[in-house]
């Protein structure tokens, strides 16, 4: 092993491929995007260096801060979902349903596996505005409780809480397999002398089990809140940003200024402000996590 850690060929012959890939997808397309946020035009205009004028736009612009806070709001509330349905299913699996668990863990995880078009589709019949077509409206109109329909989907405030139901629903199978993983991973010794102390039910859950779980949750909550700030395909499908822009991401914010109004420049620097954000956060919840 030694030997093959000298040698230099043998490090370029194993390494080098990959880290080629690396550079050529990853690094050059960072760098190229870092390049364009000092850029204004396009691809049939040209490009011309503007400086730091974009970013200066980015603090000015209403949208970019209606569509930040929509990214942030969701993140919060949807990976607080994920995680905490999670656990709770993964709790579920190791404690009450260990017969059966193979069978729910596979029923639950199907969401997870499933198109998000296919899933936003579902959504969409389930909460679609006239009472003959949306399940939800049909049983609120055949209840006689015709007070309570209402546009689920045409309404900012409403469009919002579908899509964290939807989103929620669709993950929380992910993460109570990663949880459960980690809640195998606890020895049971561990777990037979905290009961022969007293520990039962929410306290064995609260000083023996969360504590020990504690790693596996903030991989977690990491991996949820990188995905949920990335948001774009299952807003795009459900309600395409709407009404109006209240449901819009940042990522979505992104994508239509720079592929439907052409500007390059400041659709990169939307995608560094969103990347800054991720790192922003993951740095906050690991050292928060080592704090405690």
């Amino acid at each position: 092993m030694e030997r093959t850690l000298r040698d230099w060929r043998a490090i370029t012959i194993f390494v080098g491929p990959a880290l080629l890939l690396f550079i050529v997808i990853l690094v050059i397309p960072i760098v190229w995007s870092l390049g364009y946020t000092l850029t204004e035009g396009s691809v049939i205009a040209g490009f011309h260096f503007v400086g730091l004028s974009n970013y200066a736009r980015l603090f000015q612009d209403s949208a970019f801060w209606s569509a930040l806070w929509f990214s942030v709001k969701y993140a919060a509330l949807v990976s607080a979902g994920q995680v905490f349905f999670g656990l709770m299913l993964a709790l579920l699996y190791s404690f009450y349903l260990k017969r059966s668990s193979v069978l729910v863990r596979t029923l639950v995880f199907l969401p997870v596996v499933l198109p998000t078009v296919a899933v936003a589709q579902l959504f969409v019949k389930l909460f679609a505005i006239t009472p003959q077509y949306g399940f939800l409206n049909s049983f609120l109109h055949a209840v006689h409780l015709d007070a309570l329909v209402q546009p689920w989907l045409g309404q900012g405030g409403s469009a919002f809480w579908v899509i964290v139901l939807m989103d929620v629903w669709k993950a929380m199978g992910l993460y109570a397999v990663l949880l459960y993983t980690g809640l195998m991973d606890i020895p049971e010794d561990t777990l037979e002398a905290a009961r022969l102390d007293g520990a039962h039910g929410w306290k064995l859950t609260q000083f023996i089990i969360l504590p020990l779980l504690t790693p596996v949750i903030v991989t977690s909550l990491i991996f949820s809140l990188n995905g949920t700030l990335k948001v774009f395909d299952s807003v795009l499908a459900l309600t395409g940003g709407g009404p109006g822009t209240s449901t819009t991401p940042l990522t979505l914010y992104m994508y239509k200024t720079s592929f439907s109004y052409s500007q390059y420049g400041y659709g990169s620097t939307i995608a560094v402000a969103l990347t800054l954000l991720c790192l922003i956060v993951s740095l906050i919840i690991i050292r928060r996590s080592r704090e405690d």
